[in-house]
């Protein structure tokens, strides 16, 4: 009986880690509404995920806010520059379907075209604010490495494209999900995402130094 209140059973942390994504969630959705705040937010969005979440370090507002931060200039600049270019193709995309005519027609050729740009910035996307979170670059390192670990790992980023997609779905079909899909596909996208950005990481020093310094380095884990 004293394990059913034990608050460090699986049920209470599969239940505070649900909490979590709840919380984590609804503040990454109330700062995406203004575009400036997108890019930080998503990486915020990311950071805090793996860090407290999954490695279970620190405390999920704190952490979201330091990378919230932390982040914010360079995070701010690349989602004002994603969103709008992915509205640039949005309307792209539409005009095209709207003047196809037929396998060959322009509107077709372009409309295919368009297409492929697209999925090319998805999976940029998908890479450029997790990077952001992990790594110190400039703006222009980050989209030179975003737009290689795309293509240089693609069956994984094919992988993270179809997760992220299903959860956009799943909002489009339940609008209240929005309140939960973002951390669950974050938190999903990660298990790929880790084994990759591990292998840019740098070389840890022995063991032994390590404990010495006393720095956690949660990352590697």
């Amino acid at each position: 009986m004293s394990n059913l209140f034990n608050m460090d059973n699986p049920f209470f942390t599969t239940l505070g880690k649900i909490c979590d994504m709840l919380f984590l969630s609804l503040v990454w959705a109330l700062l995406c509404i203004p575009v400036v705040t997108i890019g930080p937010a998503n990486t915020a969005l990311y950071y805090a995920t793996v860090k407290v979440i999954r490695r279970e370090r620190g405390y999920l507002f704190r952490e979201f806010f330091k990378s919230f931060k932390l982040n914010f200039k360079r995070a701010a600049i690349l989602g004002v520059i994603v969103t709008l270019i992915f509205v640039i193709m949005g309307f792209d995309l539409m005009w095209a379907y709207a003047n196809m005519n037929g396998i060959g027609s322009t509107g077709s050729i372009l409309f295919g075209i368009f297409i492929a740009i697209t999925f090319l910035l998805v999976c940029f996307t998908t890479y450029a604010f997790p990077v952001l979170s992990r790594f110190d670059m400039t703006i222009k390192q980050l989209l030179k490495a975003a737009a290689f670990m795309s293509m240089r790992h693609l069956p994984f980023t094919l992988a993270m494209v179809v997760v992220t997609a299903i959860g956009i779905a799943g909002v489009l079909l339940i609008p209240l999900l929005i309140f939960i899909a973002p951390a669950i596909v974050t938190l999903i996208n990660s298990f790929l995402m880790e084994r990759i950005l591990k292998k840019y990481m740098p070389k840890t020093e022995e063991a032994t130094e390590e404990e010495h310094s006393g720095k956690d380095e949660w990352y590697l884990e």
